[in-house]
């Protein structure tokens, strides 16, 4: 259970990835350049300070558009990806806070899922054998990884909900559609959900530790080796799972030796960053 509940703390790091893209669709050349400057700040607390504005601004451009409008799936999913991500990095301790804003990315995810697959939305709620079909069956890979990142969002915002954990096939399932179709969504992100998922448990009770390892590298791969969450999260969730303290302590160390700033993950490297020093002070234990 510990290694879920960290599992889930990801979630909304992970939303951060991306959001500029999906601002892009919802055809605003403001939108679009805030989400990049987003991504690219190096003070979270700016962002954190900052980003409810932007959240309102979302909000008024989904209030405006019919409910029954496609044209809007850009606008619905660039909201639910800044709802969630500020949901899950940036309310603090005030839960309640997370769970309503957990809740709206879901929401705009539903709704953007619903307007582009009507099949894949009534399989939502259904059994894993419909949802897994309607899944196979969706070619768009930035609305299935957009929905599992704000479901996985919910959950997290829920941690004590058995039922909301419940649902974590469903959300693998569409990461591993996601990465199927095109690896190179949101810059790789869905190859590091995969990696921690696979790496949640020991060979010998169903993990797979060596292909977690192998959907580390490929993130980093496929980001150029601009994304420093995949070292962090590798270091995190496989190494510590091997006791494979030399690689846990290397990659962190060049994690922090690097520098954050790059194009896309900016924000995302430094709070990295500042899990990798974490990380490396709670090493000393539990090695």
């Amino acid at each position: 259970m510990t290694a879920l509940r960290r599992l889930l703390m990801l979630a909304p790091v992970l939303l951060l990835a991306g959001c500029a893209g999906l601002v892009q669709k919802a055809g605003d050349r403001f939108a679009d350049n805030l989400g990049r400057a987003v991504l690219d700040h190096d003070d979270p607390a700016t962002v954190r300070d900052g980003l409810p504005a932007y959240l309102l601004l979302l909000d008024s451009m989904v209030v405006d558009a019919a409910a029954d409008d496609p044209a809007t799936v850009g606008t619905l999913l660039a909201a639910a990806k800044l709802n969630g991500a500020y949901a899950g990095n940036f309310t603090g301790d005030d839960p309640e806070r997370a769970k309503r804003l957990a809740a709206r990315a879901m929401a705009y995810a539903r709704r953007a899922t619903c307007l582009r697959d009507a099949t894949l939305c009534a399989a939502l709620d259904g059994d894993a054998e419909a949802f897994d079909a309607a899944v196979a069956a969706n070619d768009d890979a930035p609305l299935l990884y957009a929905l599992a990142a704000a479901w996985l969002g919910t959950v997290q915002a829920n941690s004590s909900d058995w039922g909301a954990i419940a649902d974590l096939p469903k959300i693998e399932a569409l990461l591993a559609r996601v990465v199927a179709i095109d690896p190179r969504t949101d810059g790789g992100q869905a190859h590091v959900y995969l990696g921690v998922l696979n790496s949640l448990r020991p060979e010998a009770v169903g993990g797979k530790p060596e292909l977690g390892r192998r959907h580390f590298a490929t993130a980093w791969d496929l980001s150029g080796g601009r994304n420093l969450l995949a070292k962090v999260l590798e270091a995190e969730f496989n190494a510590r799972l091997l006791f494979d303290q030399e690689r846990h302590d290397r990659l962190l160390g060049e994690v922090l030796s690097a520098d954050p700033r790059a194009p896309g993950f900016t924000l995302i490297n430094t709070l990295a960053q500042d899990r990798a020093r974490k990380l490396l002070e709670s090493g000393k234990d539990y090695f």
